[in-house]
């Protein structure tokens, strides 16, 4: 479909529909993002995103181009109810590409209704882009493993349900990683810090201290923990551009407005070229953006068995375009784009770390490179 020209109106359709139905959903929500206290209010959009029926997406069978427009429209809303339902995904995400039934019976279900909030617990304080050095241990004790290490920099941290947990059970490398699932009330598991951001949401570090799961808690075989995650990030990689066309999309549009309605040497601000000039490049960076997200998501539900080059540079783009977008934004804004409150201002702090979470920037440059010279 994306070799003709229906592909183009077909992904904008499917954009606007979900769209309206956001719309109409969010009406009576009285859920709202709140910096004050986001451990409630994310609580209270997975709650009424479960019970609406939106996180129905996050788990298997997982329809990427599903997942992506609804990161687009939830982004455009707001960060926390992306986050919300970004994390669901992510952190269940395992389970639905490599869980066992029973795995997926007794975690599945309860993330859908919003019932479970899941966690994702892969980065270290020297491993995040380079997950083959993870340090974090999981020894085989008889039927059980026991899992040592700290894991940092993992959302949902203090208020998960249930993580996904990344650690070593044989050598150094990328082979020697095993995937688990860990609920968060296992006995030796801690939150032993929560990390502030300037776009604030549930973030910290877990220690654990001989944490016992039982060997049936494991994902897939042994030794393939590093095939996992990256696989899980393969499909959600592209979901983090959406996220961020989704705030480009608003940034647009409240710049749009402020044109028109803001005057300047006795004309509208849109009557300067300069400002055209601008707007002209943020559309442009939108559309780019949408077109890179939307053919990554479908070409993964296609059936290809991996989409890294085409992830990575819908991650990259769109994650740097929106920065461009949201930065523009504020200067257009003046003096009320920097003051607390302003969307623009919230806007701009909130884009800022899908440049560096999922695979920053840098390394998504590396993964398109080898690709591209490895003829994938």
């Amino acid at each position: 479909m994306l070799a003709n020209d229906l592909a183009w109106p077909f992904f904008e359709e499917h954009h606007r529909r979900y769209a309206r139905d956001l719309s109409s959903w969010l009406g009576p929500c009285s859920v709202r993002d709140d910096e004050t206290d986001v451990d409630a209010s994310c609580r209270a959009w997975v709650r009424a995103l479960g019970e609406a029926g939106w996180l129905q997406a996050c788990i298997a069978p997982l329809d990427v181009l599903t997942l992506c427009l609804s990161r687009d429209v939830l982004a455009e809303y707001g960060a926390l109810a992306d986050f919300a339902f970004a994390m669901q995904g992510l952190g269940s995400g395992a389970i639905s590409l490599f869980g066992t039934r029973d795995q997926r019976d007794a975690y599945l279900p309860a993330v859908a209704r919003g019932e479970c909030i899941a966690g994702f617990a892969l980065s270290e304080d020297t491993a995040g882009s380079d997950v083959a050095a993870l340090a974090a241990t999981a020894r085989r004790e008889g039927d059980d493993y026991v899992i040592d290490g700290e894991k940092t920099w993992i959302s949902n941290a203090g208020i998960a349900d249930v993580y996904t947990v990344f650690a070593r059970t044989g050598s150094a490398g990328a082979k020697g990683l095993s995937a688990f699932i860990v609920d968060a009330n296992a006995p030796g598991l801690q939150v032993v810090e929560r990390i502030e951001t300037i776009s604030p949401h549930p973030l910290g570090t877990l220690r654990f201290e001989r944490v016992r799961i039982p060997a049936s808690q494991r994902i897939g075989e042994e030794g393939k923990g590093f095939a996992i995650a990256m696989a899980t990030l393969d499909v959600f990689r592209s979901t983090v551009g959406a996220a961020a066309l989704g705030f480009a999309r608003r940034a647009l549009a409240a710049c749009i407005d402020r044109a028109a309605t803001r005057e300047l040497f006795g004309a509208p601000l849109g009557a300067l070229q300069l400002t055209q000039s601008a707007i002209a490049e943020m559309a442009t960076d939108v559309d780019a953006s949408a077109l890179l997200v939307y053919r990554a998501a479908w070409t993964k539900d296609q059936g290809a068995a991996r989409v890294t080059r085409e992830a990575a540079m819908a991650k990259w783009f769109a994650t740097e375009a929106a920065g461009r977008v949201c930065d523009r934004a504020v200067q257009m804004f003046g003096g009320r784009g920097v003051k607390r409150g302003e969307i623009v201002e919230r806007l701009y702090r909130d884009v800022r770390a899908l440049r560096i979470y999922e695979g920053a920037s840098e390394v998504q440059r590396i993964v398109i490179a080898r690709a591209t010279m490895e003829g994938r």
